[in-house]
């Protein structure tokens, strides 16, 4: 196009100087805006979230929970961008591949420490790793609960068939004057159906995906027996 206008511009002046002068600027500037609809722009990514939290619900009675300290969640390099990612299991399994144009609004491991830290705090305090000193009650003091996100993407099963899939090992333990000791350990595995074989269902997928995670590791924390407060001295 910018070829075109140096053509008209120069070896083909001579139906430019049979337009009057005023005529001409107006002309080679409506030229150039066509050509401006023809650029490519650059598409901007889709961020996504887990959206908001559902309304509570009155939780079942049951013994106090300790105060939790929830650090940040550990993930690998695989999955600590921010990337949508998804597997082909009906191609290769072992290859994980990002969606072009979506992306989280921040690396998976920040929004499921987030999610998870909106959800506990209905049943307990949940403390950052900082505020350790704050969830002390006499001797006893608080719980830390470590994550490690190991998968967190969808899994095709088929062209037409997907599931959000989130996997992660947490490790509570008890912070005492010689360092944490250890309570229990388990990995979760979570599986949601997703709604559609593309990105907004994936994201959708994985967002429930974590939701029922937030459920299970509540329900563990409350089977966990706290361990007996230190003695004073």
């Amino acid at each position: 196009m910018k070829r075109a206008l140096r053509q008209h511009a120069g070896g083909g002046r001579a139906w430019t100087r049979a337009l009057p002068r005023w005529a001409a600027p107006g002309l080679l500037a409506a030229l150039l805006a066509a050509c401006g609809t023809f650029v490519d722009r650059p598409q901007r990514p889709t961020l996504y979230d887990f959206g908001p939290l559902a309304l509570a619900t009155a939780p079942a009675a049951g013994p106090a929970q300790p105060p939790l300290v929830l650090p940040e969640v550990e993930a690998g390099a695989a999955l600590d961008g921010s990337a949508v990612l998804y597997r082909l299991g009906y191609a290769d399994a072992h290859q994980l591949r990002p969606y072009a144009q979506s992306r989280w609004s921040a690396p998976p491991a920040q929004l499921i420490r987030q999610r998870l830290r909106e959800h506990l705090g209905r049943q307990m305090v949940v403390l950052n790793l900082g505020e350790a000193a704050l969830g002390r009650d006499g001797n006893a003091r608080p719980r830390v609960l470590r994550l490690e996100l190991e998968e967190f993407a969808q899994h095709f099963q088929s062209e037409s068939a997907s599931a959000g899939v989130l996997r992660l090992r947490a490790t509570l333990s008890r912070n005492t004057p010689e360092g944490e000791r250890l309570l229990a350990q388990r990995s979760f595995s979570v599986a949601r159906p997703a709604p559609t074989p593309d990105a907004p269902g994936g994201v959708q997928a994985l967002a429930d995906a974590v939701d029922t995670l937030a459920g299970e590791i509540a329900r563990w924390l409350g089977q966990v027996a706290p361990a007996a407060p230190a003695p004073a001295g």
